[in-house]
């Protein structure tokens, strides 16, 4: 891991306000101009899909259409209108090894040729089975379609297993669409609040889950005293609110006192798998009870896979053969399909290698390295910070502690323009928060085009 902070220059103070609602229309104005194809296309999907978009989160990004991807290879996407983008968003994670690997799609091609789904094991179930222990270390393993679906089946075994009912989970933290996990915290009175955003609630969450304060071992361990809590689910690094690291010494005892008062320790590696091979918890000798990882495991596939140890396995086969017949509520028909295991099985061999992070952390350093000098010497009040393969451009002038200290200084307007510009431009970054990451096709060319044009852009803001 590693954190750079600008230091505060007066020099490069605040970005005024109307300079920045100017610049953003200008980029506006070029992105209709430049992108006929798209807009047209917005149009039309209207008539067919809420919002014009196949997912409604698709229209978030700060464009006035969303832009019409003909093809993605590498890290290079073609739009509607045949321009080409280098591509730092990766699919937030889903596309970590780049657009469509040569070994994941002949994988997938030869096994669409072969049989889809069964509902019945692959005959390489096994192999795979082993490559998940080799690379992520853990040695019994399930399968699911997302991490989403992934989490809330480690939710079901851990309330199973240690028949206690409380979730624990830290504020801004990310876990896909799980409702348990759709809450927030009160910074006035620690207490956990249903997330306003959330459409359709009926049920009050916050009644079995319980949100801290990331960083904070006081408000872990006073969460964790009652006796209650089946589970502490975690990010290693919270990624939902920009990239917000641990501090030194946090996770070792954060995992002692969930052992000491019997909570079951979850690792949700979805989205720092890119820290090195086997993720964060392995490099770092966490031993988490269970791991998720999704979106890349998998090369961008529809798949997660979760794994636990042998102890906790014998307990989840005696909370099974406990339960009546019937519908546990894990699982899904599709989870564990043939083609999901080849597209796995080439990916845990060809893309989760040593040498693949080796170039994607030498690359990803080159270019935190590029950012931090752009923004001391342009005496911005920013901050850069990685975490492996991945990294965020903060907006802020020390590495984020917590989620509130990210809401304390966001600056959402000129994170919007800086993805519109940098797009107008032919670079991609991710369009939630300015995260990114770094591939094996990731080349230092690729990295001096996102300079070349950040440059253009503290010239735009001076």
């Amino acid at each position: 891991m590693a954190c750079t902070t600008a230091p505060h220059t007066p020099a490069g103070g605040p970005v005024d306000a109307g300079r920045l609602q100017s610049l953003q229309q200008q980029e506006r104005d070029t992105f209709i101009r430049r992108h006929p194809a798209s807009m047209a296309q917005a149009a039309a999907a209207r008539r067919h899909y809420l919002f014009g978009v196949p997912l409604h989160w698709m229209r978030d990004w700060p464009s006035p259409a969303t832009l019409a991807v003909e093809r993605a290879q590498g890290v290079t996407l073609t739009c509607a209108d045949s321009l080409t983008y280098t591509d730092f968003c990766l699919g937030d994670t889903g596309a970590m090894f780049g657009h469509s690997p040569a070994p994941l799609a002949r994988a997938i091609a030869a096994q669409a040729a072969q049989g889809l789904t069964c509902m019945l094991p692959s005959t390489r179930s096994v192999a795979v089975g082993e490559a998940l222990q080799r690379v992520f270390g853990l040695p019994q393993w399930q399968m699911a379609l997302s991490a989403s679906d992934a989490n809330r089946f480690v939710l079901r075994w851990a309330r199973g297993v240690t028949r206690r009912p409380v979730l624990l989970v830290f504020d801004g933290c990310y876990h896909g669409a799980v409702d348990d996990t759709l809450v927030d915290m009160d910074p006035a009175t620690g207490r956990t609040l249903p997330r306003a955003s959330v459409l359709g609630q009926v049920h009050n969450h916050a009644e079995f889950t319980r949100v801290v304060p990331f960083n904070d071992l006081a408000a872990l361990e006073a969460a964790l005293a009652p006796g209650d809590v089946a589970v502490l689910l975690a990010e290693p690094a919270l990624t939902n609110f920009g990239l917000v690291p641990p501090h030194d010494g946090y996770w070792p005892a954060a995992r002692e006192l969930c052992r000491r008062h019997g909570t079951l320790f979850v690792m949700d590696e979805t989205h720092t798998v890119s820290t090195a091979l086997g993720g964060y918890a392995r490099q770092h000798g966490l031993d988490p009870d269970l791991l998720v990882v999704g979106k890349a495991v998998a090369g961008g596939l529809p798949c997660a896979v979760y794994g636990f140890t042998d102890e906790l396995a014998r307990r989840m086969t005696q909370a099974k053969e406990a339960a009546p017949d019937g519908h546990s509520g894990i699982g899904t028909t599709l989870a564990g399909n043939a083609l999901t295991l080849a597209a796995l099985d080439a990916a845990l061999t060809h893309l989760h290698t040593e040498g693949h992070y080796r170039h994607m952390l030498a690359v990803a350093a080159q270019l935190e390295h590029g950012l931090m000098q752009r923004i001391r010497s342009a005496g911005r009040p920013w901050t850069v910070t990685r975490l492996g393969a991945r990294m965020e451009l903060q907006f802020m002038d020390h590495t984020p502690r917590d989620a509130q200290d990210v809401r304390d200084h966001a600056q959402s307007e000129l994170e919007a323009l800086t993805h519109l510009f940098m797009l107008n431009r032919g670079v991609l970054l991710t369009p939630f928060h300015s995260m990114m990451l770094v591939s094996p096709a990731t080349t230092p060319a690729d990295v001096q085009r996102l300079l070349d044009v950040f440059d253009d852009l503290l010239s735009a803001l001076a």
